[in-house]
């Protein structure tokens, strides 16, 4: 008999759900400058604009802008994140309807009262539209442009946003403002507007927002950590998780992880959708997508992109082997995670466990994983794009996918003429929009507050 504690049994299906990267001018580091294009279009509102009408064309759930708060300083890369998400969002709120947003900012750098006010503010304003995703920021270059100190340890990353998304949380439903043509109640007193007085370890703060509560509750919450305390931090605060997953039990598992995350901090299993990162390379033939997966990795063949991979694994790890075959299998110890390493550790724990299960050569791992461990690679036809899809989706291992694209606007426009009409073929992804709230289609509950949040 179930006890309602079991994290293996299959997740409830539903339909799938799908979101589009707009960061820069595209996943490539070749984009920017890509002939036939406007060199300096990450800088250029019409071209985030742009982009949102392409995918709410294909009904899209939301587009998605990571954020990184300082000049990317490799000079042979364009700048990828320019514009700040919350304007760049309230700009296209105002002139495309539907489209969701998935919106990155800062728990490290940013005060929980001001956060909150302006992301509640979007969400009303948009119509439930908006998915805070929430980042302990890892860069020491972010941190040198707000604090003379340094950046702060992973444990305390971790410690500083479980306090700032209590806080936030806590404000976004501080007052509930009568609904209806004519109010029955004050407008505002200790019922309706209630103060959180947060006295807590790096947070003072005494509330009420001044923002009533939204349209969905309040903005969905996403967050991207795989360490311990990522997963833990996920379990108590996170409705949606943006991960790196490269293999299909390793998702299945990570679910299972989420689950009993959630479970230890009071919440049901299923409280967490697992949205992973896929970067789509498409082509009229398998050969064509596997060329264009070439050109775009700034590879001139297949053994360049061997090359170009052993390289940066080598850059990440000294104690990665010198020499090796690559028509043999890896080893996972050859891609530990360093404890010292400063770049997310969901990328090299997606990577070894690839490298555990399936026991790929190297020639295999690079059609799998983007450069020197990122997002999965989904690369062929429209058809075998969209059956990779829905293959993991169709066996539980995950909600759906924030898909990346080598160059805006080509390859987001084709994916929406070529791929998306076959999940809807399928009966897997709506021809409409099901549901005028990030909520609604995500088939997520209304928020509330737990009681371990409300004593915190």
């Amino acid at each position: 008999m179930s006890t309602g504690t079991d994290t293996t049994a299959p997740r409830p299906q539903r339909r799938l759900t799908l979101a589009a990267s707009i960061v820069g001018a595209g996943a490539s580091a070749k984009a920017w400058n890509w002939p036939g294009t406007k060199w300096n279009r990450f800088a250029d509102f019409e071209h985030y604009r742009r982009s949102a009408e392409i995918a709410r064309s294909g009904n899209l759930d939301a587009i998605f802008v990571s954020d990184h708060p300082a000049l990317q300083r490799d000079a042979r890369h364009g700048p990828g994140h320019l514009f700040d998400p919350i304007v760049l969002f309230s700009a296209i709120a105002g002139a495309v309807p539907d489209i969701g947003f998935v919106l990155t900012a800062s728990t490290s750098y940013n005060s929980p009262y001001n956060l909150a006010r302006r992301l509640a503010s979007l969400d009303t304003i948009s119509g439930g539209r908006v998915i805070f995703n929430a980042v302990a920021n890892f860069n020491p270059d972010i941190a040198a442009n707000f604090t003379a100190d340094g950046l702060l340890d992973r444990e305390d990353r971790y410690r500083k946003a479980d306090e700032f998304l209590d806080v936030v949380k806590k404000l976004w439903l501080s007052w509930d403002a009568p609904q209806g043509p004519e109010p029955q109640r004050p407008l505002w007193d200790e019922t309706t507007a209630r103060v959180i007085d947060h006295h807590g370890e790096f947070f003072d703060v005494r509330g009420p927002l001044n923002v009533p509560v939204g349209p969905q509750g309040h903005p969905v919450i996403s967050q991207a950590g795989a360490s311990e305390q990522g997963i833990d931090f996920a379990g108590r605060h996170a409705e949606i998780v943006y991960a790196a997953l490269l293999e299909k039990q390793s998702a299945v598992d990570f679910a299972a992880k989420l689950d009993a995350a959630a479970q230890r901090h009071g919440r049901p299993a299923d409280s967490i959708r697992l949205f992973p990162g896929v970067n789509v390379y498409l082509g009229d033939t398998h050969a064509e997508a596997l060329r264009r997966h070439e050109v775009f990795s700034g590879a001139d063949s297949e053994d360049d992109l061997i090359a170009h991979f052993l390289h940066q694994q080598r850059t990440l790890n000294p104690a990665f082997p010198k020499q090796l075959d690559a028509d043999k299998p890896l080893k996972p110890e050859w891609f530990e995670p360093q404890e010292d390493q400063t770049r997310p550790i969901g990328f090299s724990k997606a990577l070894q466990d690839l490298v555990r299960v399936e026991e790929p050569t190297t020639r295999q791992i690079i059609r799998r994983v983007g450069g020197a461990g990122g997002h999965r690679l989904v690369i062929g036809t429209p058809k075998e794009v969209a059956d990779a899809l829905i293959d993991w989706w169709a066996d539980g291992a995950v909600s759906g996918y924030n898909a990346h694209f080598p160059l805006l606007h080509d390859d987001l426009e084709r994916f929406v003429a070529q791929v998306v009409p076959i999940l809807q073929t399928e009966g897997v992804f709506p021809t409409g929009y099901d549901a005028p709230t990030i909520r609604g289609r995500f088939g997520l509950p209304e928020p509330g507050i737990s009681p371990a949040e409300e004593a915190a």
